[in-house]
């Protein structure tokens, strides 16, 4: 199998190099599975999830058992007991993702608690609606490169824009832009200024000003910067006056008016280590430059993530450039491929998932406590969410043991469900801690269309290599489901999946038709195997609409302005997430008490040698590991005083967990930093034991399960307290992609009947 770029594509990714193998790799389920302690005994809370074998059977008996325990549970306790758990990256095509094809038939069945929001942006998804009256011009028509590197003068990135994260896009990339747009920006002399604890988060190939933040203070930084603005009387009053409401609510609190602590330089430098007159400088040119002041995604995945993305928004609204070309805010560059890039404004091709009949859903990252806490309550945004009593978990798409935080407590909390569906084309965790697992086609085994925003193609996906094993596509699996059910018609409306391509991609060019844009009808676009579809901007500025003319451009908030305070938000009475951005501190950083017992601060980032932990047994991402575990990078200050050497295994531990990894030795992270990626696949040493050492280096047996506050309930997982120490003697071996146990049964049994060996 050969693996090839698009030929259009000026920088291809190198995470191409993990399908070859990683695609075909041991730990590929092959047949339908149950765990089984379920089939012995039954659906019911059980202990042993994670650590139990596991018996293969035909896919009529695996079909029948999933259809009835649908049954059970709707007729027991209602539908509201399913939770729809669908979520991830699995998905490249427009017809068979998963969520939507899992959703879809749930909803035909009487529906599921589900989810909102994401991991990756779940702070930003919540709060920007009440600063910017949404989210799509800030994460969908981001300003773009050409209008940067035709006017931008300064760039200020908090958080910086890695470019590994840009070697990918929801639905497909068929040209990386980033690496080539810094290399424009820097041959143009654009001024770099980051922030960050990693340098990394810059390539070397940009002339960056590296300004070693300590992790989570950003936002003081960001205050102080306003402080100089403000007291120099270098903002832009005239823009705040028309643009925004609030601003002297926010003044007040900058000058410390209001609890008589002035945001200025020297506070500021107390709590970041960034020198006092470093800021004050700073400030200066960014007032007599066009500016762009960048937020990652990655600075909103932590406690109080929604103040880095609104105090940001503030700055550059001080600073009176929002809506001119080249100036004012973004939040995402170097998150995902299509940011900055031209944008494609058109519909994409897209399977309906029907009405959801039930009501009662959660932030995504909150799932933990709606299973620990069945009939409680939940903040969110201004709502008192209840929390109902979730009996099947049903899966597709991704993998909850990747995603979420605190994974002792994780599963502790999933022992008891009475049964968890998972959909995997891997023996991932969350196909282990199943209970019944069904084998499923990857994206290179099944015809699709795939399309993203912002991307200038779409791409016809023919079936590459025949499924592994057993596998079947989603579709097939829902649709036999729906058969059991008796809601095949409503589910399928008759079509095969090859039908449902063909008519998601007419419905699609019908409806750019009626903007007058021509593609080609099926038949042609299959056989070319591409289409390229029309350019709406490349020169585009973000809100420049809004300030050319704000009061029939206005913004969906209640002022129809930018709310640098906000009256909802404010009568929310949530104290970890006031009415205006503030500097909080955070539960976990290295000024807190808790630093005195685990003196190392952990970056949890995305990982550069594959997609958060897709295909991680590729060689590739095989390649980046360290003494086989996840490579954790450390400063050689910090090394020393531990005596740990380039290559050691170390043990990576606090309270909550402990992890193996594989040491690098580095100046690129900052002292008392220490850089562990997401995305290893989880393994216990022990599965029999719900609190033991991950083998592998999964940093999330570390991570705060807790949401960024009660407004938006966000992931935290991006930073962590940690100790780390040099582990001597034999470690335990990676297990992670290998199957789990199976034993045979004689002659197929009934639910409940005994008759595992």
């Amino acid at each position: 199998m050969g693996i090839e770029a698009h030929p259009d594509d000026p920088t291809p990714s190198p995470l191409l190099g993990n399908i070859r193998d990683g695609i075909r790799s041991e730990a590929r389920v092959k047949r339908p599975a149950v765990r089984r302690g379920w089939l012995e005994r039954g659906p019911g809370p059980d202990d042993h999830r994670g650590a139990d074998e596991f018996v293969q059977v035909d896919w009529d008996e695996a079909l029948d058992l999933v259809a009835s325990e649908l049954r059970r549970v709707r007729t027991a306790h209602g539908n509201e007991a399913i939770f729809g758990g669908s979520y991830g990256w699995a998905s490249a095509g427009r017809f068979h993702h998963a969520q939507s094809q899992l959703h879809r038939f749930l909803n035909c069945i009487g529906g599921y608690t589900g989810s909102v929001n994401t991991y990756s942006y779940g702070a930003s998804e919540v709060i920007l609606p009440h600063v910017v009256g949404g989210t799509g011009d800030v994460l969908r028509q981001a300003t773009t490169w050409q209008a940067i590197l035709d006017n931008t003068e300064l760039v200020v990135a908090f958080g910086g824009m890695n470019v590994k994260n840009a070697w990918v896009g929801s639905g497909g990339v068929t040209r990386h832009t980033l690496v080539p747009s810094l290399v424009e920006a820097a041959r143009r002399h654009i001024g770099f200024e980051l922030f960050s604890p990693l340098r990394s988060d810059l390539p070397a190939d940009v002339a960056a000003v590296w300004h070693p933040v300590v992790p989570g203070t950003d936002v003081a930084v960001m205050l102080a910067l306003a402080y100089v603005l403000v007291t120099e009387g270098l903002h832009d009053a005239a823009f705040l006056e028309r643009y925004t409401v609030g601003s002297a609510r926010l003044i007040a609190y900058v000058l410390g008016d209001d609890d008589g602590q002035p945001k200025d330089p020297a506070w500021a430098a107390t709590i970041s280590e960034i020198p006092a007159d470093t800021i004050r400088a700073l400030a200066r040119r960014m007032a007599r430059s066009r500016t762009l002041i960048t937020v990652s995604w990655a600075l909103q995945r932590t406690r109080h993530g929604e103040q880095p993305v609104w105090m940001g928004i503030a700055l550059a609204a001080l600073l009176g450039q929002i809506g001119l070309p080249g100036g004012g805010f973004g939040h995402g560059y170097g998150s995902t491929a299509d940011f900055g890039a031209p944008l494609m404004r058109l519909p994409l091709p897209v399977l309906e998932q029907g009405r959801n009949p039930v009501q009662t859903f959660i932030p995504v990252a909150r799932i933990t406590e709606l299973l620990e806490n069945p009939g409680g309550t939940l903040e969110y945004n201004g709502r008192t969410l209840r929390l109902p009593d979730i009996r099947l978990l049903y899966w597709a798409g991704g993998n909850l043991f990747h995603h979420h935080q605190d994974l002792n407590r994780l599963r502790r909390a999933i022992t008891r469900l009475d049964t968890i569906v998972v959909h995997e084309p891997f023996w991932t965790a969350a196909a282990r801690h199943a209970d019944i697992v069904l084998p499923i086609t990857t994206t290179l085994e099944r015809d699709d269309v795939g399309g993203a925003h912002n991307d200038t193609y779409l791409i016809a996906m023919p079936r590459a290599i025949e499924p592994f094993g057993e596998a079947r596509d989603d579709y097939d699996a829902l649709s036999e489901l729906a058969k059991r059910l008796d809601v095949w018609d409503e589910f399928t409306e008759g079509r095969t999946a090859d039908d449902w391509v063909e008519h998601i991609y007419e419905r699609f060019r019908t409806r750019v038709g009626e903007r007058g844009v021509a593609v080609p009808r099926f038949a042609e676009f299959w056989s070319a195997g591409e289409t390229r579809l029309p350019v709406s901007s490349d020169g585009h500025t973000m809100y420049e609409r809004f300030r050319t003319d704000p009061d029939t451009s206005k913004l969906a908030t209640p002022s129809g302005r930018i709310e640098l305070f906000s009256e909802t938000v404010d009568a929310f009475g949530y104290d970890d997430c006031p009415g205006h951005p503030v500097w909080l501190e955070p539960d976990e950083w290295l000024g807190g008490e808790r630093a005195g017992r685990f003196p190392l601060h952990l970056i949890a980032n995305q990982p550069s040698s594959r997609l958060h932990s897709q295909l991680d047994a590729g060689a590739y991402s095989q390649a980046s590991k360290v003494a086989g575990r996840e490579p954790i990078r450390i400063h050689p200050d910090d090394a020393a005083a531990r005596s740990i050497n380039d290559g050691d295994v170390v043990r990576v531990s606090n309270d909550r967990g402990s992890c193996l990894a594989g040491a690098i030795v580095t100046t690129d992270v900052r002292p008392r930093v220490v850089n562990l990626s997401t995305g290893a696949w989880y393994d216990p040493s022990d599965p029999t034991r719900p609190d033991s050492l991950c083998a592998h280096g999964n940093p999330n047996v570390l991570t705060a399960d807790q949401g960024t506050s009660r407004l938006a309930q966000g992931s935290t997982g991006q930073h962590v307290l940690v100790e780390v120490e040099r582990f001597d003697g034999e470690p335990p071996p990676v297990r992670a992609h290998h199957p789990p146990p199976f034993v045979a049964r004689v002659g197929r049994s009934t639910l409940g009947d005994p008759a595992v060996h």
